[in-house]
């Protein structure tokens, strides 16, 4: 994705944070990474001290989502619980203490300009 100087600033300001902000995909974005009809991408740069050191050595963005499954209303936020419930089919879990389950404020710039389409975590006021 390409972002212009002003919007690189916003975003900079912004983040690490508590938001996830919607932004218009280039076509180096894979396309199952990217809304199917509005060719958008979802980007969050977590203020959390493990998720930054992954990565950090990854060296590139990772892929991640919250984890609710399927017949649960709430999502898994504990690491010893979602080992015991899916360890038959996952390599490892890495327990970094509980993350809160306050989903991120959500802010579409794909227009150009800011709108919120979820307020959770993240103050909105900077974006209104």
């Amino acid at each position: 994705m390409q972002i212009n100087n002003a919007l690189f600033r916003i975003l900079k300001a912004a983040t690490p944070g508590s938001y996830t902000f919607i932004l218009p995909a280039t076509k180096e974005v894979p396309r199952r990474l990217m809304h199917p009809r509005k060719k958008t991408v979802g980007v969050r740069i977590p203020d959390h001290v493990v998720a930054q050191a992954i990565l950090a050595e990854l060296g590139e963005p990772m892929l991640s989502t919250t984890l609710t499954l399927p017949g649960d209303d709430e999502p898994l936020t504990q690491g010893w619980e979602i080992k015991e419930r899916l360890d038959h089919a996952i390599d490892a879990v890495i327990d970094s203490g509980e993350c809160g389950t306050v989903p991120t404020t959500v802010i579409d710039f794909s227009t150009g300009e800011p709108e919120i389409l979820r307020r959770g975590a993240g103050d909105p006021s900077r974006f209104e």
